[in-house]
């Protein structure tokens, strides 16, 4: 018989407050539950929790949707991969990357110019670009094709830093940031824009909302593709990073269903929950991770939270 200590009943994410008025059979149907773990594996428990919330339904039981989990990361430490690079490296390119872009920033914000920029937002998602830039992301000379990025809009100044740490851009355009017409030579567009920079931004992710939207007609269109026999794009992978304030748009969420109805593995949002947008903190004290959660696994998608790095 398990020894677990007795835990309330979480309902949408909070504690029921309903007693247990038989707890051995209560222990019974846990113990059972971990037999089936143990004997069977993970996916056989799944299996049979999901046909046993279908027969709940079926039988007029007040089930709750399960569409939030612990305010934990969702792979615990021990499942953890070994980190394939060298973090020390890393970490001291990031602290340069961070560096640099906030001082575009703080330099367009200079006397005669004062146009200033967005910091915040790439200063707590650099870990994330940069692991996806040292180990995830495939560039164009990849053999499937590569993969297709949707930038957060208001991370550029990180884009830029990192392409100056590279010899990509030079100081020079570095500090034209944000003045296009005022900066001798033109300078670097505040976001991510095709046109002005064709050979930099391969998609225009701003105004907010529409990175969400044209990310996830490009993995349809790419699996629309392949079907279809005109180009194999079974190794190409569409990413969309956005912003927790930025998921407030319409077109975010409103986008959801559609990929979850097409089946679209081969799309990822990467959504940086920083607490933070121009007009105040996001949501104030309620759990932004835990709504977003139940947004998207409520939509039909696969949900990984990170919540301690």
């Amino acid at each position: 018989m398990s020894t677990e200590r007795k835990r309330p009943v979480i309902s949408d994410g909070l504690p029921s407050q309903l007693p247990d008025i038989d707890p051995a059979e209560t222990l019974e149907w846990i113990d059972s539950l971990d037999g089936v773990i143990d004997e069977r594996g993970r996916q056989r428990a799944r299996y049979v929790m999901l046909r046993l919330v279908e027969r709940a339904r079926e039988r007029q039981v007040g089930v709750p949707p399960l569409t939030t989990t612990d305010y934990i990361n969702t792979i615990p430490p021990e499942q953890e991969p070994w980190f394939p690079g060298d973090e020390y490296v890393e970490r001291r390119i990031r602290a340069y990357i961070r560096w640099n872009a906030a001082m575009a920033v703080q330099r367009a914000q200079r006397p005669g110019i004062g146009v200033g920029g967005h910091i915040s937002t790439y200063a707590s998602s650099a870990s994330l670009y940069e692991v996806g830039f040292n180990h995830f992301f495939r560039g164009k000379d990849f053999p499937g094709g590569g993969d297709q990025i949707f930038y957060q809009g208001h991370a550029s100044p990180g884009m830029y830093a990192r392409a100056f740490l590279e010899g990509r851009l030079t100081e020079d355009q570095l500090d034209g940031f944000r003045q296009e017409l005022s900066h001798p030579g033109g300078g670097l567009p505040s976001y991510p824009h095709p046109r002005l920079m064709p050979d930099f931004w391969e998609f225009p992710t701003v105004s907010m909302g529409l990175g969400s939207l044209n990310a996830v007609y490009q993995a349809r269109f790419n699996r629309y593709l392949h079907h279809r026999g005109i180009k194999d794009t079974s190794d190409q992978r569409v990413w969309a990073f956005l912003g927790d304030g930025e998921c407030d748009e319409p077109e975010v969420l409103g986008s959801l269903s559609i990929a979850a109805r097409e089946e679209l593995d081969n799309l990822t949002f990467v959504v940086n929950c920083n607490l933070q947008r121009l007009d105040g903190p996001v949501r104030g004290n309620g759990k932004i991770m835990q709504e977003l959660e139940n947004s998207f696994r409520g939509a039909g998608w696969n949900v990984i939270k990170v919540v301690w790095g």
